[in-house]
């Protein structure tokens, strides 16, 4: 049987920790940052873990 071939776009996106939890970023902080208040940006800027439905999904994209 052949090997399983990674999704590139998940591959780009999330990043598997030491205890085999996802992490993923953030939405909305690409562009358009003048009308969001600095609370909101630096909420924003950190990393945070994928919704427990979504961990099969993206596990199956990343092959793992």
């Amino acid at each position: 049987m052949p090997k399983m071939k990674t999704k590139s776009s998940a591959k780009k996106r999330f990043k598997v920790t030491g205890s085999g939890k996802i992490k993923r970023k953030h939405a909305f902080k690409s562009h358009i940052l003048t009308k969001k208040s600095k609370k909101r940006k630096l909420r924003l800027t950190h990393d945070t873990l994928v919704h427990k439905s979504d961990v099969a999904n993206i596990k199956q994209q990343l092959a793992i």
